[in-house]
């Protein structure tokens, strides 16, 4: 089968991967509750398509946090991608460059920062867990910055991490299969886990003291934290449950999103993950209240099945797609995306 949509590169990377594997990339926590909303909260959104415009011309491009970008799509931070191909990190950079778009790389990715920033000229923002202590941390965030990544995304939600049962009954370990490459002692050993500190407000401003580049908050759900974040002085915010992984019951982000967009306000910008399968679904998070999101599990899902090349199809896919809704719907430009879109 010729994959034409994300859901037919979910059925593919599934026949493919080692089970075990594929319920880790999968599943949630729990009950897998707030796994599922993300998805149905986006059904459920209607639009109002306005007609007779001038949509001869669609223009998707954005900045984000003033690196150009050739649509509103990017690559969400995920753990260990040679657990899908050899080449990890290095497909997905690719990927992104080719399709002129931002990949945000996760601290626990299985090539360094170095070395993924020596495989592309795109831009990438480094998202970091504190783990060990702030020292260890410190020192991922000057390499980072060293490398040239263009901000620091911590991660906000993952005060323990939440309870994954397919995990928990498959025994799985990641390090089995890619290893934590940014934390590999002088020894050559990857450690089996890593211990995460308990994050308050304090580690936020002890970031701002640590680096120049901008800081994103992600896994922020309600306004009163957003309007925190904005006033300890944060560059964006993701909105973000951490794709149903973490408090099982949680808001989806796309119902998150509109509350925390009114509180901010524009005074920082705003993106949202979790849940996003069409270019339908970006134009939704657009209109309401996003500058962009970012995608996660499709982009794994397309390396099971065809390396870089799929990655880089996934993204190309869900381009089109956003092209032939904002064209439907009678908005030319991304300005042209807001609530009045939405049906209340």
């Amino acid at each position: 089968m010729e994959p034409i949509n994300l859901f037919d590169y979910e059925k593919l990377a599934q026949e493919r991967l080692d089970p075990a594997i594929w319920e880790h990339i999968y599943g949630g926590s729990e009950d897998e509750v707030t796994l599922h909303a993300n998805r149905s909260a986006f059904e459920h959104l209607r639009l109002r398509p306005r007609v007779l415009v001038d949509v001869s011309t669609i223009d998707m491009h954005i900045s984000a946090l003033g690196a150009p970008l050739s649509m509103p799509i990017g690559i969400a931070p995920s753990a260990g991608h040679q657990i899908v191909v050899p080449e990890g990190e290095y497909a997905t950079a690719h990927a992104a460059e080719q399709a002129n778009t931002l990949m945000i790389v996760s601290c626990f990715a299985s090539r360094t920062v170095e070395e993924i920033a020596s495989a592309t000229t795109g831009p990438l923002w480094l998202q970091i867990y504190t783990h060990r202590s702030l020292e260890i941390t410190g020192r991922l965030v000057q390499r980072a910055e060293h490398a040239g990544y263009r901000a620091i995304v911590l991660t906000v939600d993952t005060a323990h991490l939440g309870r994954r049962e397919r995990d928990l009954r498959n025994n799985f370990q990641r390090t089995q299969y890619a290893p934590l490459a940014n934390f590999i002692d002088t020894t050559g050993t990857t450690p089996a886990q890593l211990n995460h500190l308990i994050d308050t407000w304090e580690t936020v401003d002890w970031l701002r003291s640590l680096t120049k580049l901008p800081i994103l908050l992600k896994g922020i759900l309600t306004a009163e934290d957003a309007l925190l974040a904005v006033e300890r002085g944060v560059d964006g915010i993701i909105v973000s449950n951490h794709g149903g992984r973490q408090l099982d019951g949680a808001l989806a982000s796309i119902e998150a999103l509109p509350e925390i967009a009114l509180a901010v306000a524009e005074r920082c910008e705003i993106y949202l993950d979790g849940g996003i399968r069409r270019g339908s679904d970006v134009m939704k998070a657009i209109a309401l209240g996003a500058r962009a999101v970012f995608i996660g599990r499709p982009i794994l899902w397309g390396m099971a099945v065809a390396g870089e090349i799929g990655a880089k199809h996934v993204l190309e896919i869900l381009r089109q797609e956003l092209y032939m809704a904002m064209t439907l719907a009678g908005r030319p430009d991304l300005a042209a995306l807001d609530r009045s879109l939405i049906k209340s």
